[in-house]
C-alpha cells in the first residue's frame, strides 16, 4: 500500500485514507507516515481493507460506488490558504456527501468538510493547542455510532493551530473542551469530523512537542507541564476503530 494507490473495481469496497500531507520528516522515519497511523495493525481491525490516495498529487479521485468510506488526514497545511489541491478535495467531499458516503476527517480534514459544509474555518485566538487534552461529550454523543460507547470526558491529542469556528448548517455538536468549542461534530448520520487525532500514540504525541519545542516557548506554554501530561488515548483510537466498523 502506498499514497498513490488507485481503487481498481471488486467485489468488495474500500475505506480510501486520503492523505492531505505528510508529519515532519523525521517522525515519519521513525513512525511512518498519516495513512499508516491510521491503519496500524495494532490499532484497527481491517488493515486490509484500506487504499491510500495523495490528495496533494493527484486530480484523480476514485469513483463513491468503489468505496465503503473515507477517511481525511490532518496536514502541515492550512485549510484558510486555499491550494488548489485542497480546493479539489473540498469539491470531492460534497460529491461523497451527495453519494451519502462515509467520512470521517481528521484535524485538517475536520476543518476541510466542515468549510465544505459551509462552515467557517480560521486560526484560534489563543493560538496552537497541542498535548493529551480532555474531551468533553454533549448530549447528542449518546445515540452516536462513534462516540455512544465513549465515556462522558475521555483524552485525546492534538496539535492544530486552526479551528472550526463555525459549525456549518446542520452539523450537531458532538465533543468540545475549553480551548476548542468545536472538538468533533457530525453532519447528518455519516459525515464527522474530529479536532483531535485519534491516530496519534503517546510516542507520537511527544514527537510533536520536541518538533515545536521553540516555537510552543514563544506562545508561552509550559512545556514540562504538556510532557508529563501526555498519555495513552484508547478512547479516542476507539473513535476512529468505530467508523472502520461503521463502513464494513
Amino acid at each position: 500500500m502506498t499514497t498513490h494507490d488507485v481503487i481498481k473495481p471488486t467485489s468488495e469496497k474500500v475505506i480510501v485514507i486520503a492523505v492531505t500531507g505528510t508529519p515532519p520528516e523525521k517522525a515519519q522515519k521513525i513512525y511512518g507516515d498519516f495513512s499508516q497511523w491510521i491503519s496500524s495493525p495494532e490499532g484497527s481491525k481491517a488493515s486490509n481493507s484500506f487504499c491510500v490516495i495523495d490528495t496533494t498529487q493527484t486530480s484523480t479521485f476514485p469513483e463513491s460506488k468503489h468505496i465503503a468510506g473515507v477517511i481525511i488526514t490532518g496536514s502541515p497545511a492550512m485549510v484558510t490558504a486555499k491550494e488548489p489541491w485542497s480546493l479539489q478535495v473540498e469539491t470531492w467531499i460534497t460529491h461523497l456527501i451527495d453519494q451519502h458516503t462515509p467520512i470521517l476527517g481528521i484535524c485538517y480534514g475536520h476543518q476541510l468538510v466542515a468549510q465544505a459544509l459551509g462552515g467557517k474555518v480560521d486560526f484560534h485566538p489563543l493560538g496552537r493547542e497541542i498535548g493529551t487534552v480532555p474531551i468533553e461529550l454533549t448530549e447528542h454523543s449518546r445515540h452516536d455510532p462513534l462516540f455512544s460507547q465513549s465515556p462522558s470526558q475521555f483524552y485525546a491529542n492534538v496539535t492544530h493551530a486552526q479551528s472550526v469556528i463555525e459549525l456549518p448548517p446542520g452539523g450537531i455538536l458532538l465533543g468540545w473542551n475549553d480551548y476548542e468549542p468545536i472538538q468533533a461534530f457530525r453532519f447528518q448520520d455519516n459525515v464527522w469530523g474530529v479536532q483531535f487525532h485519534p491516530e496519534f500514540t503517546a510516542d507520537i504525541m511527544r514527537f510533536y512537542l520536541f518538533e515545536r519545542f521553540d516555537s510552543l516557548e514563544e506562545q508561552g506554554l509550559d512545556i514540562k507541564v504538556l510532557f508529563d501530561n501526555i498519555q495513552t488515548t484508547p478512547n479516542s483510537r476507539a473513535v476512529l476503530d468505530n467508523f472502520v466498523t461503521l463502513c464494513l
